[in-house]
């Protein structure tokens, strides 16, 4: 848990940000004209509000599109109906944090080299920062993030025995999900509102324990990843010099591999946020909606992030890659692979890792993989890596021919799980938990967001098909 405190008198303040802003730099070094991230998210409360105020004054009423039983039955796919502020999904240009995109983001945001350390890629604190205040930190804001993090990413011994009671057979991710839920009992948000405080105060527990979470998450993968798979440091060792996943390829035993240390800064950070109405992302703002403390919010966007059709994507992609490699070698031709892609459609089956609910083009985090590929030669000659390149140009034109995809082009997942595969992370179980680790800086931070606006508990109406039938009817 975070060293934070946030003292009785200043729930029931208006300096309240001031005097939590103060308490976090006893967590870490505090550098001289450096705000910390309580002090830039206090910063932008008034503005937001001011902002929000504004619509729901002079907007409520305003048409958004109309409702039609094809959203109703068809999972409200399209329906513009939450409010999401860390990023915007665009059908044509893809995914933008505060209106940055990935490429954007790569160039304004600091980098491991950045912040002392060995590295070319984006920190997923950097992108942290961003999410929470729509600004690009500085370094040294970077640097302090980095630190406070480090300095609270212990797991308390309560926790550690949880985990540890665990059978290695439960899947990692169910286990990630309870050991999150439990933290629930340190919860600053929980204990602050059971003793009574103002509403316009929530988001500032709300925030403690986001990056309490934020904070732990690694730690708890890694002791979950060392009693399942027996690979790792088994102590989860931190080290306060070392950005957060520096310190969590060390805890699982791949510290020696710099390209993975790069690749999972890289993953972590654009994975975060890919707009609200995901089924991990909406769970959490759900959950979260009637109050409930970030570690039981995150908890249920985790158990949506387990399903096949969300999170464990990547792995079946993997899987079905690996099995396109046995059949037709290491060398294959154009023809062999394209053959392969009509087998997998003749089957009746998708080829996996190809089309979007959303995305029209192709995914703009594929694009950034595929280019972290690009520059590391062990990846550049993998022969996986190889395979998954030909088929991101081999399999649009045979998706088209088939005419049954709406997106033909590759997405995310078409590419993670292979990269860390081909550095020899093989534990497919596992690939879920890291994508959890992810998610959580894009969920998080929207929890706060709705604390700080005062949004009401999310209860859509719904209709039986009798009752449908009559409407529609008329």
């Amino acid at each position: 848990m975070l060293s934070l405190t946030i003292p009785r008198v200043a729930l029931r303040s208006a300096a309240a940000p001031r005097q939590f802003a103060a308490a976090a730099s006893s967590a870490s070094v505090r550098y001289a004209s450096t705000k910390t991230l309580h002090d830039a998210v206090a910063e932008i409360v008034p503005a937001k509000r001011e902002q929000f105020a504004e619509l729901k004054s002079n907007y409520s009423e305003s048409s958004l599109g109309e409702v039609k039983v094809a959203n109703l039955i068809g999972g409200m796919r399209g329906l513009k109906c939450m409010l999401w502020e860390g990023s915007v999904l665009d059908a044509e240009s893809g995914i933008t944090f505060h209106g940055r995109s990935i490429p954007e983001s790569q160039k304004e945001l600091p980098t491991a080299a950045d912040i002392g350390r060995t590295g070319a890629e984006i920190l997923p604190e950097s992108m942290l920062w961003l999410l929470l205040t729509g600004k690009a930190p500085t370094n040294e804001e970077v640097k302090q993030l980095s630190e406070q993090l480090a300095h609270a990413g212990k797991l308390p011994s309560y926790l550690e025995k949880i985990i540890d009671s665990f059978p290695k057979t439960l899947h990692p991710m169910t286990q990630f999900s309870s050991a999150v839920a439990a933290l629930n009992h340190d919860s600053k948000f929980a204990e602050a509102y059971s003793r009574g405080m103002k509403k316009t105060e929530f988001w500032q527990p709300t925030l403690e324990d986001s990056l309490d979470l934020i904070a732990k998450l690694p730690a708890i993968a890694s002791r979950i990843f060392y009693n399942v798979f027996g690979k790792g440091d088994g102590k989860q060792a931190i080290d306060t010099s070392k950005d957060l996943i520096e310190n969590f390829t060390h805890q699982i035993g791949y510290g020696d591999s710099e390209g993975l240390i790069d690749y999972l800064r890289l993953y972590i950070a654009i994975h975060g946020d890919h707009e609200g109405g995901n089924v991990s992302a909406h769970a959490t703002h759900l959950v979260g909606s009637a109050l409930s403390d970030p570690y039981l919010s995150y908890a249920a966007g985790l158990n949506g992030l387990a399903g096949p059709l969300h999170g464990l994507a990547n792995q079946e992609v993997l899987g079905w890659t690996l099995e396109l490699q046995r059949e037709v070698g290491k060398s294959p031709s154009d023809k062999e692979v394209q053959d392969y892609l009509w087998k997998t459609l003749k089957s009746g089956r998708v080829v996996p890792g190809y089309g979007h609910a959303v995305l029209r083009q192709p995914d703009p985090r594929f694009t950034a993989l595929s280019k972290f590929c690009e520059t590391r030669p062990e990846l550049r000659e993998d022969p996986i890596v190889q395979l998954v390149q030909r088929l991101s140009q081999l399999a649009p034109p045979v998706l088209k021919e088939h005419g049954k995809t709406k997106n033909p082009f590759p997405n995310v997942d078409a590419a993670s799980g292979c990269v860390l595969y081909s550095y020899g992370l093989d534990q497919f179980k596992f690939y879920t938990v890291i994508f959890g680790i992810s998610r959580a800086i894009g969920a998080l931070p929207q929890l706060v967001f709705d604390r700080m606006l005062g949004l009401p508990i999310e209860r859509p109406k719904s209709l039986s098909m009798e009752a449908l039938k009559k409407i529609v009817a008329k």
